[in-house]
């Protein structure tokens, strides 16, 4: 039978509706267009998917078993390597990382690996709704800073192993950026918090409202009799542009905006915290926070430009994320940056609750240049292009930086320039004995998979050094 050229197409909301609401805008595959799918898949011997996958999910396998109709089974291989399949099945970035390495990928599309990892995932979710049991607990106890990516998944890998871990995590619900950064349309949470009771179920203890550094140092935790500690602290601090008028009401970072709308709940209309609701919206950068905070913005009402200072062909967010963005209605403004933002004033009538406010950016457009380290090349301002653009609100998605509150306080932590902690890429072991670190808190912001490979290498090194103790 011959091999269908393309991926089978995720069933979506219409644009049209989903617009209106923040439910999930991917469906999922039905079982017909699943079992359709993996038939796609070669099962190739040397399995360059498996190498091409940050925590090495033994991807002809479980689909192997979706083919075969065992739904369960296939669920089961993808959990022996990854601690989170419903979520990376819905964010990861598959089309660079496995399914990029895919074979049939060299003549046709490449198999449809994170469709058919969410599938499973939300078929066992859908058909198994208890808990896993406890193991034995082996007296050992863990510390872990933060509880995103790679802190849950180093949670879950060392507490199946019996140890007794115990979670810190700064805000007041857990998830990291899982629950604060990520849409509700993107990734519900309720598939996070089902993951969240799972590690719980393996005798995880979750610690809220703990700012490491702050309310707990890592030395007072060390004091507390923990044997080792593992940063997981994310890169939370966002960056600007340093231009004239960011300090404005109306002007967010990305990182505010979104956890508004996700952790708080701002979307609803019965919710305490303030966000902007209709009006327009200008956002400023290129990657898939960008594109969440701007399909965020329209589904608040708003008329929302995104713009971006280098071209289409540089563009760093998920094609996936920029098709459901521009069918939504997000305008985009390619070779455009802001230069300044400028304020409402009103000198007639100084109690004018407009004054201060987000009245217009001043944005000047840009040019390709030559090439830069990373072989993009690099924007250049064209001179006389200048032009002024309405707006009420400027949320700025230009990335982020670790928080520099951990390193500050910990003695003997080495980090780079970039205030992310040096650790070693296949242990997570810092330049602090016992003190482990991995994902954004290290990298810079990156992808969730590439956290959780992070927290998974850090499990294993915590347990060969502390199992020498038993």
């Amino acid at each position: 039978m011959a091999i269908e050229a393309k991926k089978y197409p995720m069933p979506t909301q219409e644009a049209g509706a989903r617009v209106h609401n923040f439910d999930e805008v991917a469906l999922g595959y039905p079982v017909a267009l699943a079992k359709q799918e993996a038939a796609r898949c070669l099962n190739c011997k040397n399995r360059p998917c498996v190498q091409g996958c940050p925590v090495n999910i033994q991807i002809p396998d479980f689909i192997a078993h979706i083919k075969a109709g065992d739904y369960e089974g296939a669920y089961q291989v993808i959990a022996q390597d990854s601690a989170l399949p419903a979520v990376c099945g819905r964010v990861c970035p598959q089309e660079s990382q496995c399914e990029s390495k895919c074979t049939l990928g060299v003549k046709l599309e490449p198999v449809a690996i994170g469709r058919l990892e969410r599938f499973a995932a939300d078929w066992h979710l859908a058909h198994h709704p208890e808990q896993p049991e406890r193991p034995a607990a082996n007296g050992h106890r863990v510390a872990v800073v933060g509880s995103g990516p790679s802190g849950l998944t180093c949670a879950g890998e060392l507490a199946r192993r019996g140890y007794q871990v115990t979670v810190f995590e700064a805000l007041h619900a857990p998830g990291g950026v899982l629950s604060y950064g990520i849409p509700e349309f993107r990734l519900p949470k309720a598939i996070v918090a089902r993951e969240v009771e799972n590690l719980r179920a393996l005798g995880v203890k979750i610690e809220t409202n703990v700012v490491i550094g702050k309310t707990l140092t890592v030395d007072e935790l060390f004091d507390d009799g923990f044997e080792a500690v593992f940063i997981g602290s994310g890169a939370g601090l966002p960056r600007f542009m340093g231009i004239e008028g960011e300090g404005l009401r109306g002007v967010y970072c990305a990182n505010e905006f979104l956890t508004r709308a996700n952790l708080m709940k701002a979307y609803r209309p019965d919710a305490a915290t303030p966000i902007l609701r209709g009006g327009r919206v200008a956002v400023i950068g290129g990657g898939n926070v960008a594109m969440d905070a701007a399909r965020t913005a329209l589904r608040l009402g708003s008329k929302v430009d995104l713009f971006y200072r280098r071209s289409l062909e540089e563009l760093p967010a998920r094609r996936e994320e920029l098709d459901h963005a521009v069918e939504e209605g997000v305008t985009l403004h390619l070779l455009c940056n802001p230069v300044r933002i400028l304020s409402y004033e009103n000198p007639d009538d100084p109690r004018d609750p407009k004054n201060g406010s987000v009245r217009a950016m001043e944005v000047i457009r840009m040019e390709l240049g030559e090439p830069d380290e990373r072989g993009r090349r690099r924007p250049v301002e064209a001179p006389g292009s200048e032009f002024i653009w309405e707006t009420d609100c400027v949320i700025m998605a230009l990335g982020t930086s670790p928080n520099p509150l951990i390193k500050n306080t910990t003695e003997g932590l080495a980090v780079n320039r970039w205030g992310g902690i040096i650790a070693d890429e296949d242990t997570g072991e810092t330049s602090r004995p016992g003190v482990y670190a991995g994902g954004d808190a290290v990298t810079g912001a990156a992808t969730v998979i590439l956290a959780m490979g992070a927290g998974k290498k850090a499990a294993q090194a915590i347990d060969q050094a502390l199992q020498k103790t038993l």
